[in-house]
């Protein structure tokens, strides 16, 4: 989803006990780039502060009801919302050949 300049993307993993690998693989190297169809995109994630993550989830809800179910199904566990912001550095191309790339689909 996006959100101003921001990709906004969700680690549900269906609701499951733990976050999903490629979270984990993110937060590791939050310098990466994402594919929109043929448009590939240079951003820096970070997790949603708290203020940030109840209006997103407001946000995925009213795009996908299901969300519900996944959070309710996660029991303890706080789904990630993760804000994919342009770089504020400007990622140049010679640093972007050395960022790695997230596949989330």
């Amino acid at each position: 989803m996006e959100d101003g300049d921001a990709i906004v993307i969700m680690a549900s993993k269906a609701g499951q006990p733990s976050n999903p690998a490629w979270f984990h693989n993110l937060m590791a190297h939050p310098d990466t780039t994402v594919q929109l169809g043929a448009a590939v995109r240079q951003v820096h994630a970070r997790v949603a502060t708290s203020d940030e993550r109840t209006r997103l989830w407001s946000k995925f809800l009213s795009i996908y009801p299901g969300v519900d179910f996944y959070e309710r199904n996660a029991g303890d566990r706080e789904i990630p919302i993760i804000v994919l912001d342009p770089p504020s550095d400007g990622l140049r191309p010679s640093r972007l050949a050395d960022a790695e790339s997230v596949a989330c689909a």
